[in-house]
């Protein structure tokens, strides 16, 4: 406010608040904004997942060294951190655990989230008032007639709002004051003060939903949707992903026994057979029975290699140090193996189905689609002649200014219009025919994902229901396997049978016993993947990987079976499938 008789003192006090005020704003710790902007990113995503699934998670991309200053951390102490040899009995569940915490690739994809929600806040910042404040000041000499010089300065001072209009539109408002005096010569001094309010408002091209801004902030709150989405969606694979190799593992650790196994039986052959090479064996024998067991020696040392190199990638994944010592519970192994083959039993179209509503690429792919449709519509707009609106008021005076005391017959106002007609449309037309272009485009996306999942999801049935089979024979062909090494092994010691014959009985047997496990991981890799390709996997529920969803969903989904389902487990003839029916 500037009072009459000490109106540029008090405005000079005025301003020097402005700028006190402008430099403590400046002196905000780098901490302020880093909070500031979580707290904004962290409500936004929140917001989000509570509209998209009705719940929110706890989502934080801070890791350990987030609070510390960069310039604290030494490279020594990550060497140091990556020695580590902390001795680690995991379970699935800790493993899991201890991945979500660590992994690198996990965390990338909590800040590549965190950036498109912060992205938003950027958009949305444009559409609140935009305050501003500045001040310019200056000296300025000149050369007199009588070679002496007239020093003058000056000082203009502008405080403002603007702001973007869902309408397309923008408003904005600003006081301006000028003072000028001279320190010399003619010491005299003026000040000139100017209150303005604007308005341009579009009426045809770019009004409201077609406005470029307001579509900007229209895709960047579409673009938070589809990054949650594939984040919930990235969750839930990264969690296969890590059961997957979890029990992948688990099947090498019970190879490397099998095999270990399989080396002793062999020695304890050799050993029986050289015993009896004094009167009874011929040496050929005993030298293949040798051979047989440098050969399970060589598969067991190759085993155990391949299972630690496997760990070690593992851990890798997990982001933990490779120094660390881990040994791998087998309770999951046996809770899989006492779970047995658990049933996807649900039909094609309704597998289908589940997926178009609940799987997140499908969903974000469908919206897409939606969003180009509106890039054609806002082009389409733009080809329009662009009429604005003009509206303006401004109260102009000279010398001290008491805004308390407001004239209305001083405002001086005026409105007025703004027309571009279309003469020229080359880029808008050109930009038009790229939308459409990009539509349909878009619109072959959204069939080539459509046809993509229900490719999958078919061939998900197949493979399970094959893995299944699969399964049942080896199981026949372990106990086959098994009878025919204690055969042979009575008949070897009845002199009634080759060593050949018992070298072959056990090559089936130690294979029959690492393909079964093989098996039963297999057939839980693909069950999850097909699980995941429907989109009711909850990788946030404990053992999912045991759990039933589709049974949880009844009586809504239509039960089913695979095309290739055999009644009984009993072959079918081949014309049953390559055939129609008659």
């Amino acid at each position: 406010m500037i009072r009459r008789g000490f109106g540029e003192i008090k405005m000079s006090r005025q301003w020097a608040w402005v700028v006190a005020g402008l430099i403590l704003i400046s002196g905000c710790s780098t901490a302020h904004y880093r909070r500031s902007a979580d707290r904004e990113v962290y409500r936004i995503i929140q917001q989000v997942e509570n509209s998209l699934f009705g719940r929110t998670n706890k989502f934080s991309i801070d890791t350990r060294y987030s609070g510390r200053d960069p310039a604290s951390i030494a490279p020594d102490e990550i060497i140091g951190d990556r020695m580590s040899t902390n001795r680690r009995i995991l379970n699935l569940e800790q493993a899991l655990d201890l991945a979500i915490r660590n992994s690198r690739e996990y965390q990338s994809q909590r800040e590549q989230l965190y950036l498109t929600a912060l992205t938003l806040t950027g958009s949305r910042y444009q559409f609140t008032p935009q305050f501003f404040a500045r001040s310019r000041g200056s000296i300025d000499s000149s050369k007199t007639g009588d070679n002496g010089r007239t020093w003058s300065g000056s000082v203009k001072n502008t405080v403002g709002v603007s702001q973007l209009l869902k309408t397309g539109g923008n408003i904005g408002a600003s006081i301006v004051n000028d003072l000028f005096r001279y320190y010399t010569g003619d010491p005299r001094r003026s000040a000139v003060s100017t209150i303005s309010v604007n308005l341009v408002q579009p009426l045809l091209q770019g009004f409201g939903k077609n406005s470029a801004a307001v579509e900007n902030l229209t895709q960047a709150e579409r673009n938070v949707v589809y990054a949650v989405r594939s984040y919930s969606l990235y969750q839930t694979q990264f969690a296969v992903n890590i059961v997957s190799d979890y029990f992948t593992l688990l099947g090498l650790k019970d190879a490397v026994r099998n095999n270990y196994t399989n080396y002793l039986r062999r020695v304890e052959t050799s050993q029986y057979l050289a015993a009896r090479a004094v009167d009874r064996v011929r040496q050929s024998e005993v030298d293949d029975a040798r051979t047989a067991e440098l050969g399970a020696r060589i598969t067991y040392i190759n085993s155990l290699a391949s299972y630690l190199t496997s760990l070690d990638a593992f851990k890798t994944r997990l982001g933990l140090p490779l120094s660390e010592k881990w040994y791998l519970d087998d309770i999951d192994l046996r809770d899989l193996e006492s779970a047995g083959l658990m049933p996807v039993d649900v039909d094609s179209e309704a597998a289908f189905g589940l997926a178009v509503t609940n799987h997140m690429e499908i969903l974000n792919a469908i919206d897409r689609f939606e969003d180009s449709k509106r890039k054609v519509r806002i082009s389409a707009n733009a080809l329009k002649p662009k009429l604005n609106l003009l509206a303006d008021a401004s109260l102009t005076s000279e010398g001290d200014t008491d805004y308390t005391k407001f004239d209305p017959d001083k405002v001086r106002t005026g409105f007025g219009f703004e027309l571009d007609l279309p003469l020229s449309r080359r880029t808008q037309r050109n930009d038009y025919r790229a939308a459409l272009i990009s539509f349909e485009s878009q619109l072959r996306s959204l069939v080539s994902t459509l046809d993509g999942y229900k490719d999958r999801i078919d061939r998900g049935l197949r493979t399970l229901e094959q893995q299944r089979l699969n399964y049942l024979n080896r199981q026949m062909a372990l106990e086959v396997a098994r009878r025919r090494v204690e055969m042979n092994q009575l008949l070897l010691e009845a002199g009634r049978v080759q060593i050949q014959q018992v070298r072959e009985a056990q090559d089936a047997l130690i294979a029959a016993q690492n393909e079964l496990t093989t098996s039963l991981v297999r057939y839980l890799q693909t069950r999850l993947q097909l699980l995941l390709d429907l989109g009711v996997l909850k990788a946030d529920q404990a053992k999912f990987w045991l759990g039933d969803p589709i049974a949880m969903m009844r009586p809504g989904i239509r039960p089913g079976k695979s095309p290739l389902y055999m009644p009984e487990d009993k072959l079918l003839p081949p014309d049953h499938y390559l055939e129609p029916e008659q």
